[in-house]
C-alpha cells in the first residue's frame, strides 16, 4: 500500500517540494533538487527612480501642544483684560467718591513718589511747604555725601565699621525721613488734618 510522505517529517523525502524525482519526475532523472525560493518584495514607489515617495509625518502631539499653547495664551489675555477692567472700575469708583489719586510723578526722570505742591497745597502754605521740601532734599544730599566721603576713606585704609554705618544710615535715613516727617507734613498741608500735624511735630522732635 502506497503512503504519501509526511512533508513535516525531518526524515521524509523532499520530493514533494522538488522539480525532479518522485512521481511524474522530469526526464533525464536529474538528481538535483531545487527548492522554492522566497524573495522579499520591494516597495513599489510612484516617484522617479522607483525609490518611493517620501512620507511626511506630522506628529499629533505637536499639534495638540500648539493648540494647548494657543488656548493658554488666549486665556491669559482674557484674564489680563479682566484685571485691567477691574482696576479701571476701582479707580473710577475712588474718583467718584472724592478720594484723591496719587500718581508717582517725582523725580521726573524716575518717578517714585507723588509730589505736586503747586496744585495740591493751598497758596498760603506753599512757601512753607517748599521750605520743608528743600530741607528734606538737604538731608538726602548730606546722607549721600556722607556715604561717598566714608567710602573714599575706607578705600584709603579707613575703618570698615564707619563704612557700614554710613551705608545703613544712608539706606534708612532717606526713606524714613520722607515717611516719618515730610510726608505727614505734606498731607497735613493738603488736607488740614490735625492728626497729620501732630504726627509731624512728634516725629520732627524725635529726629531733632
Amino acid at each position: 500500500m502506497y503512503r504519501d510522505p509526511n512533508p513535516f517529517d525531518e526524515g521524509a523525502d523532499d520530493s514533494a517540494f522538488s522539480n525532479g524525482g518522485g512521481r511524474g519526475g522530469a526526464a533525464g532523472g536529474g538528481g538535483g533538487k531545487s527548492q522554492f525560493q522566497f524573495r522579499p518584495t520591494e516597495p513599489v514607489g510612484f516617484g522617479a527612480g522607483g525609490n518611493g515617495d517620501a512620507a511626511v509625518d506630522i506628529p499629533l502631539d505637536n499639534m495638540n501642544g500648539s493648540n494647548g499653547k494657543q488656548s493658554e495664551l488666549s486665556q491669559w489675555q482674557a484674564d489680563l483684560k479682566r484685571r485691567e477692567a477691574d482696576i479701571k472700575r476701582r479707580e473710577e469708583a475712588l474718583k467718584s467718591a472724592g478720594v484723591p489719586m496719587e500718581d508717582k510723578n517725582w523725580p521726573p526722570f524716575f518717578p517714585i513718589i507723588h509730589h505736586d505742591i503747586a496744585n495740591e497745597i493751598p497758596a498760603n502754605a506753599q512757601r512753607l511747604q517748599y521750605l520743608a521740601f528743600a530741607s528734606w532734599l538737604g538731608i538726602v544730599l548730606c546722607l549721600v555725601w556722607n556715604f561717598i566721603a566714608v567710602t573714599v576713606c575706607w578705600i584709603r585704609g579707613g575703618d570698615s565699621k564707619l563704612f557700614f554705618l554710613a551705608t545703613i544710615y544712608g539706606m534708612l535715613g532717606v526713606p524714613l525721613s520722607y515717611l516719618m516727617w515730610y510726608r505727614p507734613l505734606y498731607r497735613a498741608m493738603r488736607t488740614d488734618s490735625a492728626f497729620s500735624f501732630g504726627w509731624f511735630f512728634l516725629c520732627y522732635m524725635v529726629r531733632s
